[in-house]
């Protein structure tokens, strides 16, 4: 039976279930991340237990008689809840064919938000060295970097009219900007598949902890990259290889969420 040029292939809807697989997980991930900021963080700020910030370990948050620095700490921490949801709508086809105004506003208040974030996350690394290791601080800041380099090229070509174009570096900035995020449920999903922190200490200094925090931005990336490549190639084969990679990073994307929620997030709900 012959397939009509309307149909798509095997290849390009397994393409496109498996990144449709890939949003709901993350949706499903990012969803309890918010919670988490809002109950921990949120509640904390509300009361004006700002030491409270420290029971969550790892990153030092409040530091008495630092008040530019637990400032700046606080609005980047409760920010980020406002640049998780916006970028998640951004995501959403409905919203942007059927409010249209709003996904424009939305997305440029997600890039305004995602610089302020990642301006402050540099502040935070290298004036008020808040960070556990030198590699840690080094790893962060080159995801500042790019977070200004491609919301700045999602922008200028939106302003250009070249929608194609500016969706793919939006979504380049989108994945940056969850950088953290990716960090959190890459550390949990390489926990519960070695069966402890194989290479990890508490400084974030291990191999695997080095590999994870670079990786944590650079491997969604790359998968995105080869998703728009299997996209515009015309070779089923392509589109299998990489909807079966897709299938795999969500697997793995999965059990880390899920590590994240139940040892990670799940206690400060």
């Amino acid at each position: 039976m012959t397939t009509s040029l309307s149909e798509p292939t095997p290849g390009e809807t397994l393409l496109r279930r498996t990144g449709l697989l890939w949003f709901f997980a993350a949706v499903a991930g990012q969803g309890a991340f918010v919670l988490m900021i809002v109950a921990h963080y949120g509640r904390k700020t509300l009361s004006g237990n700002f030491a409270g910030w420290n029971d969550k370990p790892l990153i030092t948050g409040y530091v008495a008689g630092d008040g530019a620095g637990n400032i700046m700490f606080g609005l980047h921490v409760l920010l980020a809840a406002i640049v998780t949801i916006g970028g998640l709508m951004q995501l959403v086809p409905a919203l942007r064919r059927r409010l249209p105004v709003l996904h424009r506003w939305n997305g440029r208040l997600f890039f305004i938000v995602a610089c302020f974030m990642a301006l402050g996350g540099l502040w935070l690394t290298w004036v008020r060295h808040t960070y556990l290791s030198l590699i840690s601080a080094i790893a962060v800041s080159l995801d500042g970097v790019l977070i200004l380099l491609f919301v700045t090229i999602a922008w200028r070509l939106a302003a250009r009219r070249d929608i194609a174009a500016h969706r793919r570096w939006a979504l380049r900035a989108f994945l940056a900007v969850n950088g953290v995020w990716f960090l959190r449920v890459g550390m949990m999903g390489w926990i519960l598949s070695t069966g402890g922190g194989l290479g990890m200490n508490r400084h974030l200094s291990g191999p695997a902890d080095i590999v994870l925090q670079f990786g944590a931005y650079l491997i969604p990336l790359a998968v995105l990259e080869a998703y728009f490549r299997a996209q515009n190639s015309g070779a089923p084969s392509r589109k299998r290889l990489i909807g079966g990679l897709v299938l795999l990073a969500t697997a793995f994307m999965a059990v880390g969420i899920f590590g994240a929620i139940a040892f990670m997030w799940g206690p400060y709900l």
